[in-house]
């Protein structure tokens, strides 16, 4: 199964360059599902409803959130509509929509995608490796579902590496969200499972994590807000990670990175060529 995961969408610029290009590495490199974190897609706080569905009409299978996913409060209302539209598995009893999702991939593949959000410098949150514990202990790759990719939204590095060993063997991918900035450590690990620390963003990265640079750097320089943080209006570009599973057991069997765009250096999947 060949699976695309993109990274936090911030503001008009993420979801244009999304947008246009989505459709097109679906058809040309025969995608079978697509992930994309969605929870900085509306002017950088949170998603709407008809952001949401531009996103599902441009190609994604499942969009996914984090710390900002009731930032537009409309979204405590619609996430209840959507089974593609999933925000933190462990966040408290009660909390409107869902973890995780069960999802059929465009060859009719069983996928479970789940997100999780990291409990260093984040808010309070329950136990994110017992709550994905428990959810793969109903739902386990190769019984219940055919791939399972973990979204897990975090700070600290250390977390994601933690959890990534944690559950190496038993998913398909684990790759992080939140800081809008690609690691350099995308890889398989021993036991199977595809890993890496942070997907990046897609928006304009002439920018602070997708912000444009005046306010960020005022705050940095004075203390003293001024206004608002604004998503920047340059140019967007698209970082994701890319994965092959093997169909027989679920476990990756080739892994890298996708960048496409003016402000980082290229990158396309080795494995990837044209259908």
């Amino acid at each position: 199964m060949r699976l695309l995961f993109l990274g936090d969408i911030v503001g008009r610029s993420g979801r244009a360059v999304v947008c246009d290009a989505l459709p097109g590495l679906i058809k040309q490199y025969g995608l079978d599902f697509v992930v994309i974190n969605g929870e900085n897609s509306a002017g950088g706080f949170g998603i709407t409803e008809a952001i949401f569905n531009d996103l599902i009409d441009a190609g994604a299978d499942c969009v996914t959130l984090g710390n900002h996913s009731f930032d537009q409060k409309e979204a405590l209302v619609f996430i209840e509509r959507h089974e593609r539209l999933i925000r933190p598995l462990n966040y408290p009893k009660g909390t409107p929509g869902k973890g995780a999702t069960l999802l059929r991939s465009k060859k009719g593949a069983d996928v479970l995608v789940i997100n999780a959000m990291g409990r260093v410098f984040m808010p309070e949150i329950d136990c994110p490796f017992r709550a994905i514990d428990a959810e793969l202990t109903a739902c386990a790759l190769k019984r219940e579902a055919d791939a399972v990719l973990i979204d897990f939204h975090a700070e600290a590095t250390s977390e994601k590496q933690a959890l990534g060993v944690f559950l190496d063997g038993r998913v398909s991918l684990v790759v992080g969200t939140h800081t809008h900035t690609p690691t350099a450590d995308g890889r398989i690990l021993p036991s199977g499972t595809a890993y890496m620390s942070d997907a990046g963003m897609c928006g304009d990265y002439n920018s602070v994590l997708g912000m444009d640079v005046e306010e960020p750097i005022n705050r940095f320089l004075t203390r003293i807000p001024r206004g608002r943080y604004e998503p920047a209006v340059g140019p967007g570009t698209i970082s994701g990670f890319a994965v092959d599973t093997d169909d027989s057991t679920g476990l990756a069997v080739n892994a890298g990175p996708l960048r496409l765009g003016p402000h980082l250096e290229p990158a396309m999947p080795s494995f990837w060529t044209a259908g």
